[in-house]
């Protein structure tokens, strides 16, 4: 009978510290887990105690992939919790920002950490023999994404300008106009990113696992930056009710907490938002998105990267739309005065691997007091765990490195950010 012995320690390619364990002896599985082994961080005693215009600039740094996430979340949080509804601009820069934001994680997954899977290789270097054009590509999106975020968030990572009720900083209109010019190409270099994926699809694992999705989802637009939260086994319900759906709870390998809703798990995250919002996506997405053979609902994990892609494409044309709006009404300075009181606030928009909750508590000299932050990969770790378990049965009589292989691009294709969800004291591994 085939036996199977698997520790990796860490799985590459993603942030952070992740194990995978499998254990399989005459054919019978006796262990299959993800573990989560970073040392907690309690992002939420980072903020008690501070004041109300720190706190998006601590939370910013929760992430370097997802600050703007975290600093978007925590300024809606804030101005929910004084009753501040900001300016139309201000929406608009900040949607550019967001978009800037998933545009520069998706396209960083996809091109430096998913494609080597897709061909065959262990690290991004190889493809600059086999694949150079297409890797200067990807190099030069990445670069726009950042340039994005740059110009109208005071840097690339970790923005400075946004703060509670608008910008310090306006974005220099020449510079909006030249980042408009360059997204309109890029949707050229975004479909021969496609055509690659496409022509190395053959290597997605065909594998699926229906399950719960949960995203933000709007009635205007493809959800990125507000909506209420939405479930694809229970529909819909408003951010304040958060705890009903997150259900955070703890498990033994993991420092971390997990989350379940209407089943035992549940999957937030790219595919989770295409699954729910694919109909407020624009032309040119869906038509990558059916290139690529992506149709909802679709419950293949391992589809999360074509979704990010296909993300890739709205966000740059997202972009292209705002700034006209943005050019056309004319920039201008605004009122940023903040009237600060006692109350709680919850703000929540869907980053780059989900949906991202921040849920602040403040007195009445508005120094918060409480608070609570949801992050994406935490979500996607109950999920990750049952796929596994699924996976593994189907994959048990193939070689071991063709298993371990599949178990970790698995992983990958979750795009984990795996040091930012872990907050939870005391683990016991057995």
């Amino acid at each position: 009978m085939h036996n199977v012995d698997i520790n990796i320690e860490h799985v590459t390619r993603v942030e952070g510290h992740g194990n995978i364990v499998v254990d399989v002896k005459n054919g019978k599985i006796k262990e299959c887990q993800w573990q989560v082994v970073e040392a907690p961080r309690f992002f939420e005693a980072m903020v008690r105690g501070r004041n109300w215009d720190e706190l998006a600039h601590i939370t910013s740094r929760i992430c370097g992939i997802c600050s703007v996430g975290h600093t978007m979340a925590s300024l809606k949080a804030t101005e929910a919790a004084f009753g501040i509804t900001p300016s139309e601009q201000t929406v608009r820069l900040r949607k550019i920002l967001k978009h800037g934001e998933n545009f520069q994680s998706h396209i960083l997954h996809v091109g430096y950490l998913v494609l080597p899977d897709l061909a065959g290789v262990g690290s991004v270097f190889p493809l600059a023999e086999t694949h150079k054009e297409e890797l200067l590509t990807v190099i030069r999106l990445h670069r726009l994404s950042n340039d994005i975020c740059d110009i109208v968030g005071g840097r690339t990572t970790h923005p400075i300008s946004a703060v509670v009720n608008g910008f310090t900083k306006l974005p220099d209109p020449k510079a909006l106009l030249e980042i408009k010019e360059r997204c309109k190409s890029a949707l050229d270099d975004l479909q021969v990113v496609a055509s690659l994926v496409k022509s190395l699809s053959e290597k997605i694992p065909a594998f699926e696992r229906e399950t719960e999705y949960i995203a933000l989802k709007s009635e205007e637009e493809y959800a990125i930056y507000d909506g209420v939260i939405a479930s694809t086994d229970t529909g819909t319900c408003p951010v304040e009710r958060y705890r009903e759906i997150v259900n955070e709870y703890v498990v033994p390998q993991s420092t971390a907490k997990y989350t379940r809703h209407n089943r035992d798990s549940y999957m937030v995250g790219a595919l989770a938002r295409f699954n729910l919002n694919h109909e407020k996506l624009t032309p040119l997405a869906k038509k990558v998105a059916e290139d690529l053979g992506l149709k909802a609902i679709c419950y293949n994990s391992y589809m999360n990267s074509v979704a990010q892609l296909v993300e890739c494409v709205y966000s740059v044309e997202e972009c292209i739309r705002l700034i006209d709006e943005i050019l056309t009404e004319g920039l201008r300075e605004e009122d940023r005065r903040i009237s600060v009181k006692a109350g709680r606030g919850i703000g929540a928009v869907d980053v780059p691997r989900g949906m991202l909750i921040h849920d602040y508590t403040f007195n009445k000299d508005g120094v918060c007091v409480e608070a609570n932050c949801v992050i994406p990969t935490n979500q996607n770790h109950g999920n990750i765990q049952k796929d596994m378990e699924a996976l593994l049965p189907t994959i048990i009589d193939k070689p071991q490195e063709e298993i371990r292989l599949a178990l970790e691009m698995l992983v990958r294709a979750y795009d984990p950010c795996i040091s930012c969800s872990t907050h939870f004291l005391e683990v016991e591994f057995i």
